[in-house]
C-alpha cells in the first residue's frame, strides 16, 4: 500500500440503487504525503497527476473523480486523490494495465529523473460504496462559481458488528436522507475494506463555503429525526462509534469534483 504507483479521468455519475440495482463501486483514496522543499513537490506531483496519471488511469479503466489538498488538516502538505473502479477486480486490472502502459511508464521514469523526491510517502485505502449510494455523486460545476469546501470524515467502530449497525443507521435508518434534507451534500459513503484504522466507514461531504458547513451541521444537530434515530437502543455513539476523525479539503484547479 506504499508503492510508487500513482493512479487517475472523469467523474462518475450519481446512480440510485433502487432505480438501477447497480453493484456498489470500489473507491480508492490515495494520500501522497509531501513536504515544502526545493524539490517543489506539490507542483511537481500535481503536474504529473494532471498530465500523466489521470489520462493513464482512464486508459486502464479507472476514473479519477477528485484531487484535493488540505484546507484544515494535520500533516499538510499532501495531495489526496479519489478514484473509482467497477470492482476490486477492476482495480487490480487497472494496476496491471498501468504497469504495461509504456507512455505512462516513461512518464514515471521522467518524473524520477528530475532528481529529488516527488513525494515522501503514499498511503492507500480501498472503500466499498454503500448499497444505497453505489456511486460517487458529483456536485454540479457552474461556470464562475468558487470551488467548494469538502470534508472527509471517518467513523471507526470497535468491531465489524458495531460498524454494521452504524452503516445501517445511514442506510436503513435514514441518516443519509437527513443529511440531504439539512444541506449536508454527500459525495460518497463507503466501508473501508483495506486500509488504516479498520473497521471503519468513510464519507465525503461538499459545502458551498465554511460558513455553510457550520450552518448545515447546526441544522443536523438540532434535527428531531436525528435525535429520534440516535436514541434507539444500540445506536448511541458510545455503543457503535469509537472514534471520529475529519479533515477539510479544497479541490485542485484540475479536479473533476470542485
Amino acid at each position: 500500500m506504499t508503492r510508487r504507483r500513482s493512479l487517475l479521468a472523469a467523474p462518475a455519475a450519481a446512480v440510485s440503487l433502487s432505480a438501477s440495482g447497480k453493484t456498489p463501486a470500489l473507491f480508492e483514496l490515495r494520500r501522497h504525503q509531501l513536504r515544502n522543499s526545493s524539490d517543489g513537490q506539490p507542483q511537481r506531483l500535481g503536474d504529473f497527476l494532471r498530465q500523466s496519471y489521470m489520462p493513464a488511469l482512464g486508459r486502464a479503466g479507472g476514473t479519477v473523480a477528485g484531487v484535493f489538498t488540505g484546507l484544515m488538516a494535520p500533516d499538510n502538505p499532501f495531495l489526496l486523490t479519489l478514484s473509482r473502479y467497477e470492482s476490486l477486480g477492476g482495480w487490480q486490472t487497472a494496476l496491471d494495465k498501468l504497469d504495461a502502459d509504456k507512455p505512462y511508464q516513461r512518464d514515471l521514469e521522467a518524473l524520477d529523473a528530475k532528481g529529488g523526491l516527488s513525494y515522501v510517502r503514499v498511503e492507500s485505502s480501498l472503500i466499498r460504496a454503500f448499497r444505497s449510494m453505489p456511486e460517487i455523486e458529483v456536485p454540479p460545476v457552474e461556470s464562475g462559481r468558487a470551488p467548494r469546501v469538502f470534508e472527509l470524515r471517518t467513523y471507526e467502530s470497535n468491531t465489524p458488528v458495531t460498524l454494521k449497525r452504524k452503516i445501517g443507521m445511514f442506510e436503513e435508518g435514514g441518516e443519509i436522507a437527513i443529511f440531504r434534507r439539512v444541506g449536508l451534500t454527500p459525495v460518497f459513503f463507503g466501508e473501508t475494506v483495506a486500509g488504516r484504522q479498520m473497521p471503519n466507514l468513510t464519507y465525503l461531504l461538499a459545502y458551498d463555503s465554511l460558513a455553510a458547513r457550520e450552518k448545515n451541521w447546526a441544522a443536523f444537530a438540532a434535527d428531531p429525526e436525528w435525535h429520534k434515530l440516535r436514541a434507539k437502543p444500540g445506536l448511541s455513539d458510545a455503543e457503535i462509534v469509537s472514534n471520529i476523525s475529519n479533515v477539510l479539503l479544497r479541490p485542485l484547479p484540475f479536479s473533476p469534483i470542485r
